[in-house]
Formats: C-alpha cells, structure tokens, sequence
C-alpha cells in the first residue's frame, strides 16, 4: 500500500515511524509537511519520503493524480493513483488545511482519513484546570477582543498565522512565541511585534519553560489554543497556576476522525 501522510504534527510523526517498523516490507510512506521544522522532526525514520511546502487544494489534486505542472497525469491512469490512502494528520486547528485534503480526496477518489489528536484516555481535548480561571473563546478574533478590554502583557502560544488577529491590541503588549524560521519571523515583524517580544523556539515546551517565560517577561495572560497533551497543553495551563497568569484559551473545533490505534488496524487491515 501507497500511503500519504499530511503530518507535521507528533501524531503525524508517530504513524510515520510505526508503518515504517511495522510495515517496512508491506508499505510505502510518504509525508507532507508545511515547514523545514516539520521535516527536520522526522529524521531518524527510515524509507519515507518527505514533501515540504504548503499546498492548497488544486496541488493536493494534483499530488493525488500525481499530475505534472502541464497537467498531464504521467501516463497514469484514474484506477492506479499513486496513493491508495491519504491520512489527514494536520493539527487539530487547521481547518482550513483538512477542508482541502477532504475536497481534494473525494475529487480524485482517493480514500481518506483523519487522525484525531487524542489523550491518554482517548478523549480529546484537554481537561481545564479549574483554579487557573480561564477564559474559554472561539476564536483567536475572540480571545483578541476579550483582551483589548484588558492591562497586562500578553504571551501568544498560537503561532504566526494567528497574529493578524491581535493587529487591535499595542504591539508592544504583545510577546510572541513562534517557530524558528524565516516565515515566523517575517509574520512578526509584518505585525509590528519588537524583536525583543519575539521568542523563536520549536516546541511543545515543559511546564517549567513555560513558567520560566511566563516569569521572564512579566506576562499576565497566555493566549493558547487547546492542543492536547501531545501539544503541551497541560503544561501551560500548569504554568498559568503556578505564576497566576490568566489562560486565554481557543477552544478545540469539533471533528470526526479515527484514533492511532484505529487507523493502524486499517492499514493492517
């Protein structure tokens, strides 16, 4: 079996690494990632390919037909796609993303799943600490207008593509925590963020980094989305009680899916 696997994520990475020990013989692996960090968190997986860069739903099409820039589908035929699963797992967060990999897959006829981000209890979504007197929003435009009402500096855990939501609120309240690479970095200062708000690290981070940080600069709120324990949800919402910032918390789109466990029986299967 032909698989593609949109990662970047550690479930993404953990079922890479499964078929490739399990299956070696049986299957071949392909993974999609948006960024070179995504890409550099496989190493050490053995035969699979990996794909860098963002893709919207017309080059998902073509990735699916495997189709060339002039649109010929390289003498390949609509009963022999060059994948005969497609895993869907993004980060829970990005809708947008798995909106696409759904559309391009039912154009093609490719079958696709979506890995759920799950807990060691196989519930998703994380389990609110009551005495961190969190804030529960939609959306990162929610969590932007609740704190525009607010004093006190403000750590976004939410990544790059957030920002632009948070363009109301003084720049220099705001201290941002992205991935290390020339995209992150242009997202802030496009947003106005001061370099010395900038705190350019790959995660997930311990609770302890998180209280260091949350110390460091002073922070009153931390604007987080709801990762999960794969994501260090846990340990931001730790930190917040132990240095009494407030949580701002962006809270899980709801979604269908299949666990690890249930998508490694399919593949077995």
């Amino acid at each position: 079996m032909k698989i593609l696997i949109f990662g970047g994520t550690t479930e993404g990475r953990m079922l890479a690494q499964a078929v490739s020990e399990i299956y070696k013989d049986r299957h071949s692996v392909t993974v999609s990632v948006a960024t070179s960090v995504g890409a550099h968190e496989l190493a050490g997986i053995n035969d699979i390919e990996v794909i860098v860069g963002r893709l919207d739903e017309e080059e998902m099409v073509r990735l699916f037909l495997a189709k060339g820039s002039d649109g010929e589908s390289d003498n390949r035929s609509d009963m022999n796609l060059p994948y005969d699963l497609v895993v869907d797992a993004t980060h829970p967060y990005a809708v947008e993303v798995s909106a696409n990999i759904r559309s391009a897959a039912a154009r093609t006829g490719v079958r696709c799943v979506r890995l759920l981000r799950t807990d060691d209890d196989g519930e998703t979504g994380g389990e609110p600490l009551q005495d961190c007197d969190a804030v529960y929003v939609d959306s990162a435009a929610s969590a932007a207008a609740y704190l525009a009402e607010t004093k006190g500096r403000i750590l976004l855990t939410t990544g790059s593509k957030e920002l632009s939501a948070f363009c109301e609120i003084p720049a220099d309240r705001l201290y941002v925590r992205v991935l290390p690479t020339a995209a992150g970095i242009a997202a802030c200062e496009q947003a106005g963020i001061p370099y010395r708000n900038i705190i350019a690290m790959v995660g997930p981070f311990s609770q302890e980094m998180n209280v260091a940080t949350i110390r460091q600069y002073q922070i009153a709120w931390v604007v987080t989305k709801d990762s999960g324990k794969t994501g260090g949800f846990d340990e931001k919402m730790e930190a917040c009680r132990e240095t009494g910032a407030r949580p701002v918390v962006i809270e899980r789109p709801k979604e269908c899916g299949l666990s690890m466990k249930e998508v490694l029986a399919l593949i077995e299967k």
